[in-house]
Protein backbone atom coordinates (compact mmCIF):
# COMPACT_ATOMS: atom_id res chain seq x y z
CA UNK A 1 0.00 0.00 0.00
CA UNK A 2 1.02 3.43 -0.57
CA UNK A 3 2.85 4.99 2.16
CA UNK A 4 1.13 8.16 2.14
CA UNK A 5 -1.95 6.63 2.59
CA UNK A 6 -1.24 4.08 5.20
CA UNK A 7 0.28 7.41 6.85
CA UNK A 8 -3.31 8.97 6.16
CA UNK A 9 -5.31 6.14 8.23
CA UNK A 10 -2.44 5.80 11.48
CA UNK A 11 -3.43 9.84 11.87
CA UNK A 12 -6.94 9.13 11.48
CA UNK A 13 -7.09 6.24 13.63
CA UNK A 14 -4.77 8.77 16.23
CA UNK A 15 -7.56 11.08 15.37
CA UNK A 16 -10.92 8.75 15.99
CA UNK A 17 -8.97 7.22 19.54
CA UNK A 18 -8.28 10.67 21.12
CA UNK A 19 -12.35 10.88 20.69
CA UNK A 20 -13.00 7.44 21.86
CA UNK A 21 -14.98 7.29 18.20
CA UNK A 22 -13.53 3.77 18.04
CA UNK A 23 -17.15 2.29 19.04
CA UNK A 24 -18.99 3.68 16.94
CA UNK A 25 -16.59 3.19 13.55
CA UNK A 26 -17.92 0.01 13.12
CA UNK A 27 -18.25 -0.90 8.81
CA UNK A 28 -21.94 -0.25 8.78
CA UNK A 29 -21.68 2.81 10.56
CA UNK A 30 -18.80 3.83 8.54
CA UNK A 31 -20.42 2.84 5.15
CA UNK A 32 -23.34 5.32 5.66
CA UNK A 33 -21.27 8.08 6.88
CA UNK A 34 -19.72 7.57 3.49
CA UNK A 35 -22.66 7.33 1.59
CA UNK A 36 -23.62 10.38 3.60
CA UNK A 37 -20.80 12.50 2.64
CA UNK A 38 -21.11 11.82 -1.46
CA UNK A 39 -24.22 12.67 -1.10
CA UNK A 40 -23.11 16.02 0.38
CA UNK A 41 -20.87 15.94 -2.75
CA UNK A 42 -23.77 15.73 -4.64
CA UNK A 43 -25.87 18.12 -3.11
CA UNK A 44 -22.67 21.05 -4.10
CA UNK A 45 -23.52 20.67 -7.43
CA UNK A 46 -27.74 20.74 -7.24
CA UNK A 47 -29.23 22.66 -9.59
CA UNK A 48 -26.12 23.11 -11.65
CA UNK A 49 -26.32 23.00 -15.43
CA UNK A 50 -23.78 20.67 -16.48
CA UNK A 51 -21.42 23.92 -17.80
CA UNK A 52 -21.93 25.72 -14.22
CA UNK A 53 -20.93 22.41 -12.85
CA UNK A 54 -17.64 23.58 -14.63
CA UNK A 55 -16.83 26.75 -13.45
CA UNK A 56 -17.26 27.08 -9.62
CA UNK A 57 -16.51 29.97 -7.51
CA UNK A 58 -13.36 29.59 -5.50
CA UNK A 59 -15.36 29.30 -2.36
CA UNK A 60 -17.48 26.45 -3.73
CA UNK A 61 -14.67 25.04 -5.37
CA UNK A 62 -13.32 24.64 -1.86
CA UNK A 63 -16.70 23.64 -0.14
CA UNK A 64 -16.81 20.65 -2.80
CA UNK A 65 -12.69 19.35 -2.16
CA UNK A 66 -13.82 19.71 1.89
CA UNK A 67 -17.07 17.43 0.93
CA UNK A 68 -14.48 15.08 -1.16
CA UNK A 69 -12.35 14.77 1.53
CA UNK A 70 -14.89 13.95 4.03
CA UNK A 71 -15.43 10.90 1.44
CA UNK A 72 -11.79 10.03 1.35
CA UNK A 73 -11.57 10.01 4.81
CA UNK A 74 -14.85 7.57 5.35
CA UNK A 75 -13.82 5.32 2.74
CA UNK A 76 -9.95 4.86 4.10
CA UNK A 77 -11.42 4.19 7.58
CA UNK A 78 -13.99 1.79 6.45
CA UNK A 79 -11.09 0.26 4.40
CA UNK A 80 -8.61 0.52 7.15
CA UNK A 81 -11.42 -1.43 9.19
CA UNK A 82 -11.89 -4.09 7.10
CA UNK A 83 -7.69 -4.23 6.04
CA UNK A 84 -8.64 -3.90 2.49
CA UNK A 85 -5.83 -2.63 0.49
CA UNK A 86 -8.03 0.51 -1.48
CA UNK A 87 -5.57 0.76 -3.99
CA UNK A 88 -4.94 -2.80 -4.94
CA UNK A 89 -8.92 -2.99 -4.29
CA UNK A 90 -8.95 -0.07 -7.13
CA UNK A 91 -6.15 -1.50 -9.71
CA UNK A 92 -8.18 -4.95 -9.35
CA UNK A 93 -11.35 -3.01 -10.17
CA UNK A 94 -10.06 -0.78 -13.03
CA UNK A 95 -8.54 -4.29 -14.62
CA UNK A 96 -12.00 -6.14 -14.13
CA UNK A 97 -13.87 -2.87 -15.65
CA UNK A 98 -11.83 -3.08 -18.93
CA UNK A 99 -12.71 -6.44 -18.99
CA UNK A 100 -16.01 -5.22 -18.96
CA UNK A 101 -15.85 -2.36 -21.31
CA UNK A 102 -13.48 -3.16 -24.34
CA UNK A 103 -12.48 -0.20 -26.12
CA UNK A 104 -13.88 -1.43 -29.10
CA UNK A 105 -17.28 -1.56 -28.06
CA UNK A 106 -17.41 0.67 -25.02
CA UNK A 107 -16.11 3.44 -26.86
CA UNK A 108 -18.29 6.55 -27.39
CA UNK A 109 -21.04 5.07 -25.36
CA UNK A 110 -22.62 5.42 -21.87
CA UNK A 111 -24.25 1.71 -22.28
CA UNK A 112 -23.75 -0.66 -19.52
CA UNK A 113 -21.54 -3.79 -20.69
CA UNK A 114 -24.63 -5.70 -20.48
CA UNK A 115 -26.22 -3.85 -22.88
CA UNK A 116 -23.35 -4.04 -25.61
Amino acid sequence: MDGDIQRLQADLRHFAEERDWGQFHTPKNLAASLSIEAAEVLECFQWLTDAQSYQLSDEKRQEVGHEIADVLLYLLQLADKLAIDPLAAAREKLAINAAKYPIDRAKGTSKKYTEF
